[in-house]
């Protein structure tokens, strides 16, 4: 058996097949819990308009897990 050389992505191109990789393994549910679980607090106490930066904390991230939102 022959050994072939495995190829490595680096910087970006790893970054984006880890994304891609986590977003069919994830769930959109199950991304990102902690930002999640901020964003939904803030909208329970405060009300929506008042939780812009943890919306939009929220969204970052699971837009760097591949999620197309």
């Amino acid at each position: 058996m022959s050994e072939q050389p495995i190829s490595v992505p680096k910087g970006d191109e790893k970054e984006k097949s880890l994304a891609e990789e986590g977003a069919k393994k994830l769930k959109p549910c199950c991304a990102c819990p902690e930002t999640k679980r901020a964003r939904d607090q803030c909208i329970i106490e405060n009300g929506e308009e008042n939780c812009t930066s943890l919306i939009q904390d929220h969204l970052t991230c699971m837009r760097k897990l591949g999620f197309n939102i």
